[in-house]
């Protein structure tokens, strides 16, 4: 990794030196690496060029850089927009921290990376070159004042999430806010986030024109998960699920069914052997179901959920309530076994049938 103390600016002209001195340790003892610092080519003035040459007497790559002290998922495409004026060298963009989000824009968009905690990608034709290595997995040089919103965690993250996910745009964000029933200070919180990684768009007067629904559940899943947000619980219906089916669809209150169920009702996906369903108590759902508490060989889990909008914009199939397609996705990538394979499927199943469950 570069060697930065995380209290210090980390300077431009400081990132390509500590770039050129970590290649040095990692390439073999024959390759070799010139730096030409601020190359300039009409309209363009990068902040380095690297020479990578292969063994003695070996092949030679150039490889383009841009030093940034911040970038966002969102501004990935101007930088390397701007380093394409160099065709005939490999992009490169070094910063003190580049987020996932960053990482995964730069390598879809073919470009190299490296940061200053240990996040590397070097990946050249001729010479032939892989150099991929991991560090820290959150920002350590962020300062604490004013941070903007970092996680999907809690009950307003999911509510704005979800309507994200169910309405398709243009609205505004107090429009939002009323359809997910959240505040619109949270609400827009998490419109910034999601702008920042790329994964929504927004218009002169900041309504959202567009979402990438199924990355913001992608990402969602990363700060949420079946059991670990909500209050679960673990039952045995000694009859099968069938017969719980049928017990669902006479049972008074609220609840909602998730998981492979749902999923395998409209997608290729393989049900489950346990039943996952949202109840407002569990408690008094266990007792109306009449189902025994179990924590080996249970085939149903109820869920007293993280918030109520698990419940929201639900659908009924042959009298059984199921959670809508966001939720069930959410829930699905997050759970153990072959939850996030049916996740994936339904997920595809999503995007290529739209119009049947997003309104």
């Amino acid at each position: 990794m570069f060697h930065h103390k995380c209290n210090m600016t980390i300077r431009e002209t400081s990132l390509v030196a500590s770039l050129e001195d970590q290649l040095r340790r990692r390439l073999p003892p024959t390759w070799a690496v010139e730096v030409e610092r601020q190359p300039r080519r009409a309209g363009s003035a990068p902040d380095a060029l690297l020479r990578v040459r292969g063994g003695r007497g070996g092949r030679e790559a150039t490889v383009v850089v841009e030093a940034k002290t911040r970038i966002e998922p969102r501004d990935v495409l101007y930088v390397l927009e701007q380093l394409r004026r160099w065709p005939d060298a490999a992009p490169m963009v070094i910063a003190p921290y580049l987020s996932v989000r960053t990482r995964e824009e730069l390598v879809r968009s073919s470009a190299n990376y490296a940061d200053s905690t240990g996040n590397m990608r070097l990946v050249l034709d001729d010479p032939a070159l892989f150099i991929e290595t991991a560090g820290a997995s959150s920002n350590p040089f962020r300062k604490e004042r004013s941070v903007p919103l970092r996680t999907l965690r809690g009950p307003a993250a999911a509510r704005a999430v979800r309507a994200l996910c169910d309405f398709k745009p243009p609205y505004g964000i107090r429009e939002l806010a009323t359809r997910a029933q959240a505040s619109p200070a949270s609400v827009s919180r998490v419109a910034d986030l999601f702008e920042r990684e790329a994964l929504l768009t927004r218009g002169s007067r900041g309504e959202v024109v567009a979402a990438d629904w199924p990355g913001l559940i992608r990402r969602w899943v990363q700060d949420y998960s079946l059991t670990g947000s909500n209050r679960t619980t673990t039952f045995l219906e000694a009859r099968g699920l069938d017969a719980l089916r049928r017990k669902l669809s006479g049972l008074e209150g609220t609840y909602a069914v998730t998981g492979s169920l749902p999923a395998s009702i409209v997608a290729p996906v393989t049900p489950a052997r346990l039943l996952a369903v949202y109840v407002e108590d569990v408690t008094s759902a266990a007792g109306a179901l009449g189902l025994r508490e179990a924590e080996t060989g249970a085939n149903v889990l109820l869920l007293e959920p993280l918030d109520p909008v698990a419940f929201d914009r639900t659908w009924n199939r042959d009298g059984v309530d199921y959670c809508a397609l966001s939720q069930v996705a959410a829930d699905l990538l997050t759970s153990p076994g072959r939850g996030p394979a049916g996740g994936t499927e339904l997920l595809r199943w999503m995007e290529a049938n739209e119009d049947v469950w997003r309104s």
